[in-house]
C-alpha cells in the first residue's frame, strides 16, 4: 500500500486547510449506486397486482420470478466480492448497475410468464448480487480503518434510501399510466448512476496516494489489498496471515467458504441472516402490498407505508452501526431478531383497508429494525474471518437471499391455497425467534479468531 501523501509546512501564520479524506468520497458515491440499484428492491410488491390483471398470472408465478431473482442476488455476492477483489470495485459495479438497468427496460417487452423469469430473474438478480450488501462491507473494509460499523451502516441505508425514493412513483405509475412506465423509471435509476461510479469510484486508497481513513491512528490496516497488487507487508500475505486473493475469483470464494465451513460461527451467522431475508425482502418485501390489498387498502397507500418503512431503515441501520462500534454484536442480533418476531406476530391483527394508528406503530419499529442486523453480522464476519471477512460476508449473505428465496415462494403458494398470508407471517414470527437464540448463543469471544481457521490457513499454506 502506498504511503500517505505528505503535506508542505504552511507558512508562518496561516492555518493547514484539512481536506476530505477521499474515502468519504467513495463512500458517498457507493451510497448513491446502492440508491440507484435498489430500485428493483421496491418493484415486485408494487407491479404483481398490475401484472396479475394484466395476464391473468397466479402469484406463485410471479412469486417464482422473485425468488428467482433473490438466489442469484444471494448466490453472486461471494463471487462478486471476489471479482471486486480481483478487477476493482469501480468495473464490477458499473456492469451491475448496467445488468439492473437492462433487465429492468426490456420487462416493458414481456408478454409471456418465462420472460419475466429472465428480467426480473436472471438480468435483474445478477446485476443486483453484485451490488449486494457485500458491496457496502468491500467499500468499508478496504476504506476505512476506523468506524466501520457506522460507515456499512450508512451505505446499508442506501439500499432503503432507494425504497425511499422509488416506491412512491412506481407505485403511481404503476396504477397511471402503467406499470411499463415504473419498469422505464427503475432502468433508468439505475443507470443514471454508472457515469459517476466510473468517475469517483476509485477501487482502493493506494489510487488515490492516501492510507485508509482512520488508520494513521489506528494501527490494524486495510483488510483487502488494491486488485492485482500485494498485500500490506510486503511478503504476499495479508496481515493476519491469511493467502493472498487467488487470481481466479471464483477459486477465491470457493476457498474462502471452505475455510469458513469449519468455524462454527460461520454456520449461526448463516442460519440467522437466513431468517433475517425471509422475513424482510421474502416476505415484506414482496408480499406487505398484495397483504394489504387483500384487506382493501389501495397499492398506492402500501407503497406509501413501504416508504415509511424505508425512511426508519436509514435512521435504524446509522444507529446499528454505530452501536455495532461500541457493543458486542452478537446481542444486538438477538435483541434485533426478536423484535421483529413481535412485529410479525401482530401484523395479521394490524392489516386493514384503512391505516390506523397501530399499523404506524409497526411500521416505524418495523423500519426501525428492517437492515439493522447487517452491521453487527459484517463485524462479527470481519472479527472473526480477518481479511476473509467480505467474502465471508458474501456467503452469509448467499443464505440470506437463499431464505428470502424460499420465503416468497412459500408465501405466494400460502396465498393461493388458503386466500391469505396469515399463516406466513405467523410462520416468520417463529422463525425470528429462533434467531435470536442462534444469535445470543455465538461464542461471546467471536472476536478472538477461532483455532480452526487458523489451522485452516495454515492447512492450505
Amino acid at each position: 500500500m502506498s504511503a500517505p501523501k505528505t503535506t508542505l509546512p504552511s507558512a508562518p501564520g496561516k492555518r493547514t486547510r484539512r481536506r476530505l479524506h477521499p474515502a468519504w468520497i467513495v463512500a458517498a458515491v457507493a451510497f448513491l449506486a446502492l440508491v440507484g440499484a435498489a430500485g428493483f428492491r421496491a418493484a415486485p410488491g408494487v407491479l404483481m397486482v398490475p401484472l396479475q390483471n394484466e395476464f391473468g398470472w397466479s402469484t406463485t408465478v410471479l412469486s417464482a420470478a422473485v425468488s428467482i431473482n433473490l438466489v442469484l442476488f444471494g448466490v453472486t455476492a461471494p463471487f462478486a466480492a471476489a471479482l471486486m477483489e480481483r478487477f476493482g470495485i469501480r468495473a464490477v459495479t458499473s456492469v451491475a448497475l448496467v445488468l439492473i438497468g437492462a433487465g429492468s427496460a426490456l420487462t416493458v417487452l414481456v408478454n409471456q410468464s418465462w420472460q419475466i423469469l429472465l428480467t426480473w430473474g436472471l438480468l435483474i438478480g445478477l446485476g443486483t448480487g453484485s451490488m449486494a450488501l457485500v458491496f457496502a462491507a468491500t467499500i468499508a473494509n478496504t476504506w476505512f480503518a476506523k468506524s466501520r460499523g457506522l460507515v456499512i451502516g450508512i451505505l446499508t441505508a442506501g439500499s432503503a434510501a432507494g425504497q425511499l425514493v422509488f416506491l412512491p412513483f412506481i407505485a403511481m405509475l404503476a396504477q397511471d399510466p402503467g406499470w411499463r412506465q415504473a419498469s422505464l423509471l427503475i432502468a433508468a435509476g439505475a443507470l443514471a448512476v454508472v457515469p459517476l461510479v466510473l468517475k469517483f469510484l476509485k477501487n482502493s486508497p493506494s489510487d488515490a496516494g492516501v492510507l485508509p481513513y482512520g488508520a494513521e491512528a489506528v494501527a490494524e490496516p486495510a483488510s483487502s489489498p488494491a486488485p492485482g497488487s500485494p498485500a500490506p507487508g510486503g511478503n504476499g500475505a495479508v496481515p493476519d496471515g491469511s493467502a493472498e486473493p487467488s487470481g481466479n475469483a471464483a477459486v477465491r470464494a470457493l476457498q474462502v467458504l471452505k475455510r469458513a465451513s469449519k468455524v462454527r460461527t460461520f454456520w449461526a451467522l448463516v442460519a440467522g441472516f437466513a431468517i433475517c431475508g425471509a422475513t424482510t425482502n421474502g416476505l415484506i418485501g414482496t408480499h406487505f402490498i398484495p397483504s394489504a390489498h387483500d384487506h382493501g387498502m389501495a397499492a398506492t397507500t402500501a407503497a406509501g407505508l413501504l416508504a415509511v418503512v424505508g425512511i426508519f431503515d436509514i435512521v435504524g441501520t446509522i444507529a446499528s452501526g454505530w452501536l455495532t462500534d461500541r457493543f458486542n454484536p452478537r446481542i444486538l442480533l438477538a435483541v434485533y431478531y426478536q423484535f421483529r418476531g413481535i412485529g410479525l406476530l401482530v401484523l395479521p391483527l394490524l392489516l386493514s383497508a384503512t391505516v390506523q394508528p397501530s399499523m404506524i406503530v409497526f411500521v416505524v419499529i418495523y423500519g426501525l429494525d428492517w437492515v439493522a442486523t447487517v452491521p453487527p453480522t459484517a463485524a462479527i464476519c470481519r472479527q472473526v474471518f480477518g481479511a476473509d471477512g467480505s467474502v465471508v460476508f458474501g456467503w452469509v449473505f448467499a443464505a440470506h437471499q437463499l431464505g428470502a428465496a424460499a420465503a416468497a415462494l412459500a408465501a405466494g403458494a400460502i396465498r393461493d391455497a388458503t386466500g391469505q398470508y396469515t399463516y406466513a407471517w405467523f410462520g416468520a414470527a417463529a422463525m425470528c425467534t429462533i434467531a435470536a437464540v442462534i444469535s445470543a448463543t455465538i461464542r461471546k469471544d467471536a472476536g478472538a479468531r477461532e483455532p480452526v481457521l487458523v489451522e485452516a490457513r495454515a492447512a492450505e499454506g
